[in-house]
């Protein structure tokens, strides 16, 4: 089965999140998938299998339990694939990263700006006349 078949189906990309975390007993991931997808065990043990088979995660006893944790060669293999599209996103991303940046100045210097000059005069207004300060 291809890797992309593999992460193509939602259940088996949760549980490789849940696995992220660390490795996990059959039956933790069982429950955290039913109760999320609303599937049988059965139906968890099937996913677990694709993704043993597929390279994705490895299982080792652990007396009664069956202990998955996430295995990082085919996880590689998608990243590599991938690299060749980077581009694409990643300029983007920069663009975006620049742009919060400028904003985050911007708003840094009005702030200062409004601070250096809250205890200042407004030297826009016109200065009140003789007349004006007697009445």
């Amino acid at each position: 089965m291809h890797a992309f078949d593999v992460l193509g189906d939602p259940v088996r990309r949760r549980i490789l999140e849940l696995l992220a975390d660390g490795e996990q007993a059959a039956g933790t991931v069982s429950e955290v998938i039913r109760a999320e997808f609303g599937i049988s065990p059965p139906a968890v043990s099937q996913h677990l299998r694709v993704l043993r088979e597929s390279g994705f995660v490895t299982v080792r006893p652990d007396g009664t339990r069956r202990l998955y944790a996430v295995e990082a060669a085919p996880l590689q293999e998608i990243d590599i694939w991938l690299e060749r599209f980077r581009q694409f996103w990643s300029q983007r991303l920069d663009a975006l990263a620049t742009e919060l940046v400028r904003g985050k100045r911007e708003r840094r210097e009005q702030r200062d700006n409004g601070a250096n000059t809250a205890g200042t005069p407004d030297r826009r207004q016109e200065p009140k006349s003789v007349s004006e300060e007697d009445t």
